[in-house]
C-alpha cells in the first residue's frame, strides 16, 4: 500500500520514492529504513527494532545508524535541524511524524492546508541555463558556456543562495525547455535565462531571471562592453541576479565575490576553448584542453584557473588508465601548488589544486586541507563537495564521504556525468563493509554511464557481498571495456588510501570476483 505525506509517495511494493511527481534515488537499505519507520509512525523506534527488522540482527555501529538516519532524511527532503518528519529522541529512538495517509486526494488536502515545506538548505535556489550564443559564428558557442559557467561561479560564491551546477544546467541546452518544468526537475525556485552576443571587440550579455513555478519575470537587462569588460558584465549580471533573489544580501559582499580571472583576453578566450575540450571527457579532449590551458598560460603566467585546470588534466588522464610518468607527477604539483599561489581565495582553483595533489601526487594532508578551504569559501560548488568525498573515502571516512557526495548529487541533479559520484558512494559503503548498499550504488553507475571504475566497484562489492555470479559478470564487462586491466595495475587509477587495509580488502574482493593476477 502507498504511503502518502506532504507531497511524497512511498510506495513499499515498487521499492520508489517520489516528490513532485518526481523519483527520488534511495539506497535499498535507506528504503527499508524509511517503510519500516513510517509503518510504525505510531510509537518510538528503538535502534534494537531496527537493527532486527532493517538489518536482520546483523552488527551496525552508531555511526553507520545515524548515517542511514541522515540518508532517510536527505530523501524525504527533512533534516537533523529541522526533524520535520523524522524525530530523533536522544538515547531512545526514531519517530516517522508526519502526518501520511492512504488516500491521494486525502494527501492534497492536507499539503494545501499546512505550511509550505521549507526547500533544501531554506535558501533561494536558481538554476542557470546555457546563453543562447547570438553571434554571427556559430563556433562561438564555447564563449557563450564560458561566460554562463563564470555567472554559476560567481553566484555560487554566495553563501545565501543555493546554485545548480553547471553539469546539470547544461543538459538543456539546445532544447526548447518549460521553465516550470525545469524548476520541477531541478528543484529550484529560479531560473536565468539570456544570450551572448559577440561582433569583434564588443560584446552583450542580456539575461531575464523567472520565477519557475509561476513563470514570472523578476528581473531582466543587458548589458554592453568591449571584450576587455566582459568580467565586469559578468559581475553585474550575477550581482544584479543575487539582488533581485535575495535582497538582504549586502552590497559589500557583492561586491567582494567580483574577480578577474585573468587580465588577458587572448588567455581567456583560449582558456574557455580549453574548457570545451574538457568537457568532451575523452583521453583526446584531455589533451587537447592540456595544450590550450598551457597556452593560456604563456600568455597570463598569473592565470590561476589555467594553472589549476592544466593539473586536473592529469587526474582525468590517470582516470582513464594512464600511467603516468614520474615528471608528469612533479609536474602536477608544480602546476597546483602555482595554481593555490594565484588564487588563494578562489574557491574553484583549491578544489582542483587539492583534488590533483591529493588524487596524482599522493600529498594527501595538502589535498585535504585544500579542499576544505575551498568548501568553507564555497559550500555550493560541486566539485569541491565531490573532491572532498574522494578524500575523505581515501582518509577512512566514509560517512562524511557519503555526506559531501550526495550535497555534490543534489547540487547537480541531473548531471549527465553523474557516474563519478555514485562510483565514489560506493566506494564509501564499501570501505564501510556496506557491501549491499555498496553494489545498490555500483549498480546505478553501470547504468548511467558503463566505466571501468564503476564495474570494477560493483564487481568488488558484489563478490563482497557473496554474490560471485554478478561479481564474474561485471568483471567480464569491465575487462570487455579494457582487456588490459588486472590486480597487477589497478592501483595505477586508485587514490591514496591512508588505511592500506582498505586497499587490500578491495583487491582481495576483486581477486575473488575473478580479476586475473
Amino acid at each position: 500500500m502507498p504511503f502518502y505525506f506532504e507531497d511524497q509517495v512511498l510506495e513499499p511494493a515498487r521499492r520508489e520514492l517520489t516528490r513532485g511527481g518526481e523519483t527520488v534515488m534511495v539506497e535499498p537499505k535507506v528504503f527499508d529504513l524509511l517503510v519500516y519507520l513510517i509503518e510504525n509512525r505510531d510509537r518510538l523506534v528503538s535502534k534494537d527494532d531496527l537493527i532486527v527488522h532493517v538489518w536482520h540482527g546483523r552488527i551496525v555501529s552508531d555511526s553507520a545508524l545515524t548515517s542511514a538516519i541522515n540518508a532517510a532524511r536527505m530523501a524525504v527532503a527533512d533534516s537533523g535541524r529541522e526533524q520535520r518528519l523524522i524525530r530523533t529522541s536522544a538515547r531512545k529512538g526514531f519517530r516517522f511524524v508526519g502526518s501520511v495517509v492512504s488516500d491521494p486526494g486525502l494527501a492534497a488536502n492536507t499539503i494545501a492546508e499546512a505550511e509550505p515545506a521549507p526547500t533544501m538548505l531554506n535558501l533561494p535556489s536558481i538554476a542557470v541555463l546555457p546563453f543562447e550564443n547570438l553571434s554571427s559564428d556559430p563556433d562561438r558557442d564555447y564563449f557563450a558556456d564560458g561566460v554562463v559557467e563564470d555567472i554559476i561561479t560567481a553566484l555560487s560564491r554566495f553563501k545565501s543562495l543555493f546554485v545548480i551546477a553547471r553539469n546539470s544546467s547544461f543538459t538543456y541546452k539546445g532544447r526548447a525547455v518549460d521553465i516550470k518544468q525545469v524548476g520541477q526537475e531541478l528543484g529550484v525556485r529560479y531560473v536565468l535565462e539570456g544570450s551572448v552576443r559577440r561582433a569583434s571587440n564588443r560584446t552583450r550579455i542580456t539575461g531575464q531571471l523567472i520565477q519557475a513555478d509561476t513563470r514570472a519575470h523578476i528581473w531582466a537587462d543587458r548589458y554592453d562592453g568591449d571584450l576587455a569588460d566582459i568580467f565586469e558584465l559578468q559581475e553585474e549580471v550575477a550581482s544584479a541576479v543575487a539582488g533581485a533573489i535575495a535582497p538582504k544580501l549586502e552590497r559589500a559582499e557583492i561586491q567582494r565575490v567580483a574577480r578577474k580571472p585573468t587580465k588577458s583576453t587572448d588567455a581567456y578566450d583560449i582558456y574557455l576553448r580549453g574548457m570545451s575540450k574538457f568537457y568532451q571527457w575523452t583521453m583526446e579532449g584531455a589533451n587537447e584542453a592540456s595544450r590550450l590551458f598551457r597556452q593560456a598560460i604563456e600568455l597570463d603566467s598569473g592565470f590561476a584557473a589555467a594553472h589549476a585546470m592544466a593539473a586536473h588534466v592529469f587526474c582525468h588522464r590517470k582516470a582513464l588508465g594512464l600511467t603516468l610518468t614520474s615528471g608528469e607527477v612533479a609536474e602536477t604539483a608544480d602546476l597546483a601548488r602555482r595554481a593555490v599561489e594565484l588564487g588563494d581565495d578562489d574557491s574553484l582553483v583549491l578544489s582542483l589544486a587539492g583534488w590533483a595533489l591529493a588524487y596524482v601526487v599522493h600529498d594527501l594532508p595538502a589535498g585535504s586541507g585544500l579542499v576544505d578551504r575551498a568548501i568553507l569559501l564555497n559550500p555550493n560548488l560541486a566539485v569541491a563537495q565531490f573532491a572532498s568525498g574522494w578524500l575523505n573515502v581515501w582518509l577512512g571516512k566514509p560517512d562524511v564521504a557519503i555526506e559531501h557526495l550526495a550535497h555534490a548529487m543534489r547540487l547537480s541533479p541531473i548531471d549527465p556525468a553523474a557516474a563519478p559520484s555514485m562510483v565514489a558512494t560506493a566506494h564509501a559503503h564499501f570501505m564501510a563493509q556496506r557491501y549491499d548498499e555498496a553494489l545498490s550504488w555500483a549498480d546505478k553507475a553501470t547504468q548511467a554511464q558503463r566505466t571501468v571504475a564503476a564495474t570494477r566497484i560493483a564487481a568488488a562489492s558484489a563478490a563482497a557481498a557473496g554474490r560471485l555470479g554478478e561479481a564474474r559478470r561485471f568483471i567480464e564487462q569491465m575487462r570487455q571495456i579494457d582487456p588490459t586491466r588486472r590486480l597487477s595495475n589497478v592501483v595505477d587509477t586508485l587514490g591514496p588510501y591512508r588505511r592500506l587495509e582498505d586497499l587490500e580488502r578491495y583487491k582481495d574482493a576483486l581477486r575473488v570476483a575473478g580479476l586475473p593476477e
